[in-house]
């Protein structure tokens, strides 16, 4: 990719409302850009960081034998009339009415729209288990959006749903999913801890929370030394205190911020028996199934991953989710054949090594250059100027550091794949 004809949309300045570094980061880099109260757009750059994210998930849910779909946004009110959540789930779920004066709601979450899909196909034990994901936006009404893309109303979530026809298949998927989280979150290269936490309005009798420790973070954790532990509402409960520091004195566990960024769920039947999602067992016994479900704030990610990975500079991303590997700075190429020549070179070699990389051809000044690169958050650097191509080498910069290094070109791809 060409910087030419690959748009980048860095800035000097950030809005007032923009509290935390990820969202000052994620405008500044030219990653979001805020439509409404909430509502972000994604440019080139912020969208890259997002796929690599959404790869990372379905390469891991597809271990476990989760095949994906996609479901409508819009969904019906008698579905949520149904499960009886219509009323209950709050002032979160956007309502409205089409010109027939049929009543819907925008999907902040699909427990209602899985589980009649599945009633509607599935009716024996034998056709069990079953396990579905989506990746897609949702909307959550949010009094207060805040924090950039932490806090939004409509964000991208990746939702996967288990159906069984026992508590035990249930409880072994949800294993299986809690083992593929912990893979995603390793290979995002994020510092993450699971813990005990309250279903809320999703429901069911277990629920785990992920969270990536962040200072910014807006949820309470208490953590034992190897940092296992509750969120603070389990604490409150189980400790019967209502004060954070109480309980830290009564325990002795360690207080962190976290930001939420999965939770998965043993939901048991309590959507099954509402809506009627009913199989027949290996003895002719008609019974509801047994659901699971699991998130994973997919945007969420993005913000949470900066907050754990920047400096002065900019962003330093993690090279799993870094948008391009390595980043060609030619200087002064639109004066120098020399210089262009020789860097098409280097963006040829390491497109034939399958390296993504974006090659910086503008007619800007070197610095300017490195400004937004270094902002951007590519981790490796790659400088051409006349000395590299009269020389046939290059200069070599890592994101983490400050030494530049002149290598030979062989040595290039050791030291971007290291």
């Amino acid at each position: 990719m060409k910087v030419s004809n690959f748009p980048v949309f860095t800035q000097k300045d950030v809005p007032s409302e923009a509290e935390v570094a990820s969202h000052q980061l994620m405008i500044k880099s030219g990653m979001i850009r805020k439509l409404s109260s909430g509502q972000y757009s994604w440019l080139p750059i912020g969208l890259r960081v997002i796929q690599k994210i959404q790869d990372v998930i379905r390469e891991e849910l597809n271990n476990i034998g989760c095949s994906e779909i996609l479901m409508p946004s819009v969904q019906p009110a008698e579905l949520w009339k149904e499960s009886e959540r219509w009323d209950d789930y709050g002032p979160e779920l956007l309502r409205f009415t089409d010109r027939h004066n049929r009543e819907f709601c925008l999907g902040p979450t699909f427990e209602e729209v899985i589980t009649d899909l599945i009633k509607k196909d599935v009716s024996s034990y034998k056709q069990l288990p079953i396990n579905l994901f989506q990746i897609s936006s949702k909307f959550r009404d949010e009094i207060r959006p805040r924090f950039g893309v932490m806090r939004a109303r409509e964000f991208i979530m990746k939702d996967a749903y288990s159906f069984h026809e026992s508590q035990s298949c249930l409880d072994m998927a949800y294993e299986n999913y809690k083992s593929a989280y912990k893979n995603i979150f390793k290979r995002l290269m994020l510092d993450y801890t699971i813990v005990d936490a309250d279903s809320g309005n999703i429901g069911g009798n277990e629920s785990n929370e992920f969270h990536v420790i962040a200072e910014t973070g807006e949820d309470d954790l208490l953590l034992d030394d190897e940092l296992n532990g509750m969120n603070l509402e389990i604490a409150k409960v189980k400790y019967s205190e209502d004060n954070l520091e109480s309980i830290i004195k009564k325990t002795g566990l360690t207080h962190k911020k976290g930001i939420e960024v999965g939770h998965i769920f043993k939901l048991g039947q309590k959507y099954s028996e509402k809506m009627k999602a009913k199989i027949t067992t290996k003895d002719s016994k008609s019974i509801n199934m047994f659901m699971g479900c699991y998130g994973i704030g997919v945007t969420r990610i993005v913000a949470a991953a900066i907050e754990q990975n920047h400096d002065s500079n900019g962003i330093i991303w993690p090279k799993s989710i870094s948008p391009f590997e390595v980043v060609i700075i030619e200087i002064d190429g639109h004066k120098n054949k020399e210089v262009r020549s020789h860097s098409s070179e280097i963006y040829d070699l390491l497109q034939n090594s399958k390296i993504s990389r974006i090659y910086d051809d503008r007619d800007a000044s070197f610095g300017n250059k490195m400004k937004d690169w270094e902002l951007i958050g590519v981790p490796n650097i790659v400088i051409i100027g006349k000395n590299e191509a009269k020389n046939k080498t290059i200069t070599y910069k890592s994101r983490l550091g400050n030494e530049k290094l002149e290598i030979k070109i062989e040595d290039l791809i050791n030291k971007i794949t290291l």
